[in-house]
């Protein structure tokens, strides 16, 4: 097997006398869907933006393409930082600008492109999402589940080797989740992108997935492939499946 794209090893992180992570280690296989699970303010979101530079660990390495970014300058850390991208929870579009400027700023501050280069870019990102016709449009002029997609399209238009989910169906309607959930699936499949997904909801870590880790006690539990964790005999996997499943429907009278 080819070497991980992502490797975290030994990594401890402490907010005051709160320990987030106490000797947790990932491998992240280059071209996966790893969807992450834990309960509420275990540690998801920061194992995120610890893996793209944006939380220092207290101790530990992280590994991106082999190279550990803990060491490097802020400097020397965008060459890597250009290679992960990060579609954060709210989508933190810039509401100030158009949905093709939005897509397009990456491309701006992190590649020489030319005008009509960035311009193609942004046009075939907006159609890996299925939103072609919005580039004039702001964004309150979407819904909840568009700025999503343009979010996701802002996220590969650099063209990056990894893209970070950090709760990417959070407050989306059924459909919208579903929308989302597939193209998690197709950027993957047809760009070769590593995604790692943090997610509650079990359904969507179902379906987007390859292999689940479950976040706890500020470690990696376990890491399954889907079929495997379905049916982990784990006791704190099986309650948090359990706790996840909708109740079950009662008859009326």
């Amino acid at each position: 097997m080819s070497a991980p794209i992502i490797e975290l090893r030994d990594l401890a992180k402490a907010f005051g006398a709160k320990a987030v992570f106490d000797g947790l280690s990932l491998s992240i296989r280059r071209g996966e869907t790893l969807t992450i699970l834990g309960a509420s303010g275990s540690g998801k979101s920061v194992l995120l933006k610890t893996i793209i530079g944006l939380v220092e660990p207290d101790r530990g390495s992280v590994f991106v393409d082999g190279q550990d970014l803990v060491p490097l300058t802020e400097a020397e850390r965008v060459p890597v930082r250009r290679r992960v991208s990060m579609l954060f929870q709210g989508g933190a579009l810039f509401d100030s600008l158009s949905v093709a400027d939005n897509v397009a700023y990456p491309l701006r501050h992190q590649r020489r492109w030319s005008a009509g280069e960035v311009a193609a870019r942004v046009a075939e990102s907006l159609a890996v999402v299925g939103l072609p016709e919005t580039g004039a449009m702001m964004p309150a002029e979407l819904s909840g589940g568009m700025k999503k997609r343009v979010a996701l399209a802002r996220a590969i238009a650099a063209e990056p080797d990894v893209v970070l989910y950090d709760e990417p169906t959070t407050g989306l309607d059924p459909i919208s989740t579903r929308r989302i959930d597939d193209l998690i699936r197709s950027v993957q499949e047809r760009l070769g992108i590593t995604s790692v997904v943090v997610t509650h909801d079990l359904a969507s870590a179902f379906l987007v997935s390859d292999r689940i880790a479950m976040l706890d006690a500020g470690r990696i539990r376990s890491i399954e492939d889907v079929a495997a964790f379905r049916r982990s005999s784990d006791p704190v996997i099986r309650a948090f499946v359990d706790a996840m499943r909708p109740p079950a429907a009662t008859e009326g009278p």
